[in-house]
């Protein structure tokens, strides 16, 4: 990915996204032709000469320093997760000495993560790389979909969500789910722009999905922490369950995510009743992942 128009268009789409008035300015008269602020209100909300904010939008980044960014952080109203992502997308671009020629390494769940999973009573799953699943209890399985009987390239979240029929009608609140995807995406991006895997992902769901490509375009970035997915199952029907995700320790880019009811709800007794499913049904069984490699 081009580094300069990613920080272009990062920076183009945060600023027009707040009003003079929310950036307490006066408007100047007459019609503007941007939605959000100027090019030189933002020079002037972070102290900084024009002509400086203008090479910083196209990417012109070398030897801007922390106090700048800090202050076109402030100037756009960015979160601690959008910001974090601007520093990152400013970061001086490798030489080519020093450049990534290979791909990443293969992740690998840690056998003790396997047997975690088959521990827990609630849905869970290994999520890795570009909302790679790397591992998922039965649970999960029943819950989502059975990503270990899903060849390697297709254990992946963002596919599910934007090609997988049946995610349309399981998640209650599609749209958002949607767009937290690709802003988990984007996030991503920002720190494996040279990602050949990520180029593809990114390549098919633009090609087959008119909403993956406009939500793309809208540079949004996201953390994934906490949260709470409604979803509505063909078998047991609606669930609200909370999410947690919990890092992986020795690799930074593997996480724990792990689906909960709250305690004597109607959610709880569905996935209690799904449970009882898995055990009568035969799934494959996630284990069948120690003996591949998943994608990396």
């Amino acid at each position: 990915m081009d580094r300069s128009s990613e920080i272009r268009e990062f920076l183009r789409t945060r600023r027009a996204r707040i009003t003079p008035e929310q950036a307490g300015l006066t408007p100047h008269p007459g019609p503007r032709r941007v939605p959000g602020l100027r090019r030189e209100e933002v020079a002037q909300l972070a102290g900084v000469s024009v002509d400086y904010y203008v090479r910083l939008e196209r990417g012109r980044t070398q030897g801007v320093s922390e106090t700048v960014l800090d202050a076109v952080a402030r100037a756009l109203h960015l979160d601690e997760t959008e910001r974090a992502h601007l520093f990152t997308l400013t970061q001086p671009k490798p030489t080519a000495r020093t450049r990534r020629k290979r791909p990443l390494a293969p992740q690998r769940v840690h056998p003790v993560l396997y047997r975690a999973l088959d521990s827990l009573s609630v849905p869970a799953v290994i999520e890795g790389r570009r909302l790679d699943v790397l591992a998922a209890n039965k649970l999960a399985c029943a819950l989502y979909t059975d990503f270990e009987a899903r060849p390697h390239r297709e254990r992946n979240f963002a596919r599910y969500v934007f090609l997988d029929e049946a995610a349309f009608r399981l998640y209650a609140d599609w749209d958002q789910v949607a767009e937290t995807c690709v802003a988990r995406l984007r996030l991503y991006a920002g720190r494996h722009p040279d990602d050949a895997q990520l180029t593809e992902l990114i390549g098919e769901l633009s090609l087959h999905s008119d909403t993956f490509r406009s939500m793309w375009a809208d540079h949004n970035v996201r953390a994934h922490t906490t949260g709470i997915k409604r979803l509505h199952h063909p078998l047991v029907g609606d669930l609200t369950l909370e999410f947690a995700v919990l890092a992986v320790e020795g690799d930074l880019e593997q996480s724990l995510v792990i689906y909960t009811p709250e305690p004597a709800s109607p959610s709880a007794e569905a996935l209690n009743i799904l449970a009882s499913w898995t055990t009568t049904h035969t799934t494959s069984p996630h284990t069948t992942g120690q003996t591949h490699n998943p994608a990396g």
